[in-house]
């Protein structure tokens, strides 16, 4: 480089391919600098998630109604070429000598025949990925990038190939902590792991964090608990109630107060909801509380349920998720504070055109995505820092 040398594009991708184990250690050897530097707080992280695509197009991703659906266009387009051969035959009877010239028009029945040849080929690639998807309980499968998962497109609507990817950012100068890529085109179940890396990363005892409402949920609060990181989660959907069959507002189950002590519910009517049993739910276990008796005399039944009597269920773990609303009561400014810190990276890095991925496979596309936050992360220090002092803040060499 100081000799204007330019690697030309062989030469990067073969550094990538060759070195892309070494890329996230990069990252952190160079956070390490930054902490030397003091430019963590390491007391706020804001997470969030984003859709980065793939190399991979949407005509190259097949669900299993899709590839039936391709199966059986397939075996109508052979079906028709077997019967326009028959046609053929019929109408011009034994086939004529061999000629070195094509004919003037028409089609050569080798050239029908070969194209047969070429569909039933098509045919068995494509039941080839319907049985191994059955056999391995996948619900889609992309040819290109065979990693790669379908995400919905918040911006322009419909969905994309690509990857979710996910950045823990501390919010003293837009740093990016950690980050990860996972296939989940859904951000409920990432929080306790990135939260956790965070806290490792800045080698702090506690940490708190803040993330959108696409994070909440109870077992990942309840693991950042376990790891003394405090959270910040608005909860999903609507406080104000819910409707009932008829198009009624009835009390939502915030207007519920649990007893933990007694393990009750006091309704808005003064009475006690009791509980009645547990069932599974989406693999977890559900506990349920109602009091019939009560429902059938209050007043307040037609504003509170449309069925016989109010049923209200709780999780397992539900007082995280209590603890968390209680935390979350008049805070909407970190809410805000998130916004400006996590969102200003998403939207540098995909300004700069890192919005989609050049590698396949998700181990290359993690060590690519090391890369971008490598240098999201240097060239903010950049602006923060001159070079003389990251220079001198280096490690001398043995």
């Amino acid at each position: 480089m100081l000799r204007t040398l330019r690697p030309d594009f062989k030469t990067i991708a073969d550094f990538r391919r060759d070195n892309r184990k070494a890329f996230k250690g990069v990252l952190r050897e160079f956070n390490l600098l930054c902490r030397k530097l003091e430019l963590f707080g390491a007391e706020l992280v804001a997470i969030d998630g984003s859709k980065f695509k793939a190399s991979n197009g949407r005509r190259r991703h097949f669900n299993a109604e899709q590839l039936r659906e391709v199966i059986k266009h397939i075996d109508q387009r052979i079906d028709d070429y077997l019967r326009e051969l028959d046609t053929q035959d019929a109408e011009q009877g034994p086939p004529p000598p061999p000629s070195s010239s094509p004919p003037a028009g028409g089609r050569k029945p080798e050239t029908m025949a070969e194209k047969i040849a070429g569909l039933r080929a098509s045919r068995q690639e494509h039941a080839a990925l319907l049985a191994e998807m059955q056999k391995s309980a996948r619900t889609e499968v992309s040819l290109t990038d065979a990693d790669a998962r379908k995400m919905c497109d918040t911006q322009r609507g419909g969905f994309f190939i690509g990857y979710n990817v996910q950045v823990a950012v501390d919010a003293k100068h837009d740093l990016i902590v950690a980050e990860e890529v996972v296939q989940s085109a859904c951000d409920r179940g990432q929080l306790g792991a990135v939260a956790q890396a965070a806290k490792t990363e800045l080698k702090v005892p506690s940490l708190e964090v803040v993330a959108d409402k696409g994070y909440h949920s109870a077992d990942e609060l309840e693991a950042c608990e376990a790891a003394d990181i405090i959270t910040y989660v608005p909860a999903q959907g609507s406080t104000s109630g819910r409707s009932s069959r008829d198009g009624r507002r009835v009390f939502g189950k915030e207007r519920f107060t649990y007893d933990a002590v007694a393990d009750e519910y006091q309704c808005p009517g003064d009475k006690r909801l009791k509980l009645r049993g547990k069932c599974r739910s989406h693999g977890k276990t559900v506990l349920h509380y109602a009091n019939a008796a009560a429902c059938r005399t209050c007043p307040l039944k037609a504003r509170c349920t449309g069925g016989s009597y109010r049923k209200i269920h709780r999780l397992r773990n539900e007082a995280v998720l209590e603890r968390a609303a209680a935390r979350m009561a008049g805070k909407s400014a970190i809410s805000a504070r998130r916004r400006e810190v996590v969102e200003h990276v998403f939207g540098t890095l995909k300004q700069w055109g890192h919005g989609d991925f050049l590698t396949r496979g998700l181990e290359r596309v993690k060590a690519e995505f090391s890369l971008s936050a490598l240098a999201y992360n240097l060239r903010r220090v950049l602006n923060l820092k001159p070079m003389s002092e990251l220079l001198r803040a280096l490690p001398k060499a043995a």
